[in-house]
């Protein structure tokens, strides 16, 4: 095609595609020609983006801890992306399932491989003196991340282990988020009493979570994946990705949280407390939660000793240098 017959080729298109929004052509054509050119720093928002560490201390290590948990969310987000994907498509495509899912297990592994940044890249001492003034902020209140649960898996398998037995899809889901399991991490063990960190949370963001949940009960990933035809269900590849999924959503990625708090609250005498009060050698372990969004994809073995290799390792003395 000669250069004048692919203008007016092009031309054309954009005439078919402005036809119905009320401006002609030229009206967008003077628009493209007065628009400013695009920079690189104006696309990505660079100065805002860089604008938005705020330490509370005078130590340095400060900002790494703010931009590692400001990146980590970003790429909750990523995750959010993909998810919101897979809920909403009703084509049920084998392949589209298998992309999405694939490439959320590739955000988790880069989060998981990163998460040395946190575990071996900040000064202890620093840490422990400027967590305090951070009280009672806590990563506990990522509400990106109890989204990615809601997201992926019925209510019902977010209960916390010690009351699952005890409700099932029957119940709605304002009754199962009562008992979902996090909101252990938050409660006080002898008083019963919530954490300020837990009320802020909740307050904050009960109502966006109960909303999300309704919306997408029946629509999970778990779900769509049950609804797929037999032959589907049995796929191979897909089968793989998604307990991939479960492994770096809820033992990976807990893991390296606890390693972290490890390093950083766990070598004295006494483990010291996470900043919101979360019990975090009860709350992280994912052998203790059990949590898993998938369970009929694993053998009993594997349920059996979710997470169990791990704890060991973290725990084991010689891993305590």
């Amino acid at each position: 095609m000669k250069k004048d017959e692919l203008i007016e080729s092009q031309i054309n298109k954009l005439e078919e595609k402005f036809k119905n929004s009320g401006q002609d052509l030229s009206s967008y054509l003077d628009g493209l020609l007065y628009q400013k050119y695009l920079t690189y720093w104006d696309y990505i928002h660079l100065d805002t983006l860089l604008s938005l560490q705020a330490p509370k201390t005078y130590f340095p290590d400060e900002e790494i801890f703010i931009m590692y948990h400001q990146i980590t969310e970003l790429y909750f987000k990523l995750i959010l992306h993909e998810q919101k994907q897979l809920v909403e498509d009703k084509s049920q495509d084998l392949h589209f399932f298998i992309n999405k899912v694939s490439r959320i297990n590739n955000y988790y592994k880069t989060l998981t491989s990163s998460f040395s940044i946190m575990i071996k890249g900040m000064d202890r001492e620093q840490f422990l003196r400027y967590r305090m003034a951070l009280l009672p902020a806590s990563g506990f209140q990522s509400v990106q991340y109890r989204m990615i649960e809601l997201y992926a898996t019925s209510m019902e398998n977010l209960i916390h282990r010690t009351e699952r037995a005890n409700f099932s899809h029957e119940n709605t889901i304002e009754e199962l988020y009562e008992h979902i399991y996090w909101k252990k991490g938050a409660t006080d063990i002898v008083t019963g009493e919530k954490t300020l960190t837990l009320k802020q949370f909740e307050f904050r963001y009960t109502p966006r979570l109960l909303r999300i949940a309704n919306q997408v009960k029946g629509k999970t990933i778990y779900s769509k994946y049950q609804d797929l035809p037999k032959k589907d269900k049995e796929n191979k590849e897909l089968i793989r990705v998604l307990k991939e999924l479960d492994v770096n959503a809820n033992i990976n990625w807990p893991l390296m949280h606890m390693g972290s708090a490890y390093r950083y609250l766990g070598k004295d005498k006494a483990p010291v407390d996470a900043t919101g009060g979360t019990n975090w050698k009860d709350y992280l372990p994912p052998s203790f939660q059990k949590i898993i969004f998938f369970p009929n994809l694993h053998s009993n073995k594997e349920l059996t000793t979710w997470g169990k290799q791990w704890v060991e390792h973290i725990f084991n003395p010689e891993n305590k240098a």
